[in-house]
């Protein structure tokens, strides 16, 4: 999945077990969908050499919800808009909510789980949001228990998410989603962040999703209920 995957757990309940699970599970996950492996699933069937009626029910799942996001989202979550399927803004939360599944499966009660910035935390947590101009700074600070919090913007990766248009969003620098699946949170805050300076409008529709928006001029906007305390 091209990025770094941490797990902050505490408690007296051993897990070591349900950690090295998770591990396994991510790993595998790397296998099928990372874009950077030229072995990988993912690759194979952007070069057609794996019909997709011939992938594992993970790939096939994965290849279906992105279809259903990005009818949601009116086209701004699109695995395809660099040109070849990549459902990395997808499947890297997606993975990292199913290993949290797993540790709260085993009796775990308080743990977070860092994707490459994109957290889903079980208990109370405080997640910082980096700012999108500052990697020294927090534009705030989200007060979580049991919540995945998701993050988008160009900061990291350069341009890899564009509009529509296939030209990186203007009128914006990051955009943050809180609720309570970190793979859907991840996908609709690449679909906001696509959306531009339209975005914060769109948030204020999403079902049981909270957004916090940092337009190009710094200004921000969040819908009514986002969990954040200033930075």
């Amino acid at each position: 999945m091209g990025t770094a995957v941490s797990f902050d757990v505490r408690g007296e309940r051993p897990a070591r077990a349900a950690i090295d699970a998770a591990v396994t599970w991510l790993h595998e996950v790397d296998a099928e969908f990372s874009t950077y492996r030229h072995d990988s699933a993912v690759s194979r069937l952007g070069r057609g050499d794996l019909p997709a009626e011939q992938a594992s029910a993970h790939l096939r799942w994965v290849i279906r919800r992105c279809e259903q996001l990005r009818a949601e989202t009116g086209g701004h979550f699109d695995a395809c808009a660099t040109g070849a399927f990549d459902p990395s803004a997808l499947v890297k939360g997606w993975a990292a909510q199913r290993a949290a599944d797993g540790l709260q499966a085993a009796g775990i009660e308080r743990f977070c789980i860092n994707a490459g910035g994109d957290v889903v935390a079980h208990g109370p947590w405080r997640v910082g949001i980096r700012h999108p101009l500052d990697a020294q700074a927090i534009a705030a600070v989200v007060e979580a228990k049991d919540l995945a919090v998701a993050t988008s913007g160009l900061y990291e990766r350069g341009e890899h998410i564009v509009a529509p248009s296939r030209r990186a969003p203007d009128g914006v620098l990051s955009v943050t989603v809180a609720g309570p699946d970190l793979g859907v949170a991840d996908a609709y805050a690449t679909a906001a962040f696509a959306m531009g300076a339209d975005g914060p409008a769109w948030t204020l529709g999403l079902d049981g999703y909270e957004a916090l928006t940092i337009l190009a001029d710094e200004t921000v906007w969040t819908t009514p209920a986002f969990p954040a305390v200033t930075g």
